[in-house]
């Protein structure tokens, strides 16, 4: 199956019940990663789709696990897989298998792999709800949370897609 339409995302956010604000937020993330993906030669249409779906378990969970349920929602929609696994590696800078099994999630490795998975992983990073947060912040938030290891992959997410897009993602509008 191809990557679905902008609207045909918005009408499966809208059969799933997600709420508003949950869509607006989406619909941030998908403006952040189609200008990141076109600074990075990232596959635009699957970025798109894959950052208006990307919080799509939120009308499951919302919990950690909401990246698995969005799996299992689009895969049961018969999503193409690329779609599928943009979904599930979303959180953060990634989750490893030991620290997935600490959140009792299925183990394994959800760590964004694909250039496409990591433009979408960041842009929910940098954004909160619709507003715009610079990765400093982001880790800084983390690490007094206590998170330093997840801070860690947000830093070397963002170091990584800076460098496929010749600039700092911090300055792409």
């Amino acid at each position: 199956m191809k990557v679905p339409s902008t609207d045909k995302c918005l009408r499966i956010l809208s059969e799933n019940g997600c709420e508003e604000a949950v869509v607006e937020h989406c619909r941030a993330v998908a403006q952040l990663s189609v200008r990141i993906a076109k600074r990075c030669g990232a596959d635009q249409e699957l970025v798109e789709a894959g950052a208006l779906l990307h919080d799509i378990g939120r009308c499951r969970t919302h919990g950690v696990d909401h990246a698995v349920e969005g799996a299992k929602i689009a895969s049961s929609l018969k999503l193409p897989q690329a779609l599928v696994k943009v979904i599930e590696r979303h959180i953060g800078g990634g989750i490893s298998k030991a620290e997935a099994k600490r959140l009792g999630l299925p183990e394994k490795d959800y760590t964004p792999r694909t250039l496409e998975e990591m433009v979408v992983a960041h842009a929910d990073n940098l954004l909160s709800g619709t507003k715009r947060t610079p990765v400093g912040q982001v880790v800084s938030q983390l690490i007094r949370k206590g998170m330093d290891e997840p801070a860690a992959r947000v830093l070397r997410l963002h170091k990584a897609l800076s460098e496929a897009c010749r600039c700092d993602v911090d300055t792409i509008p």
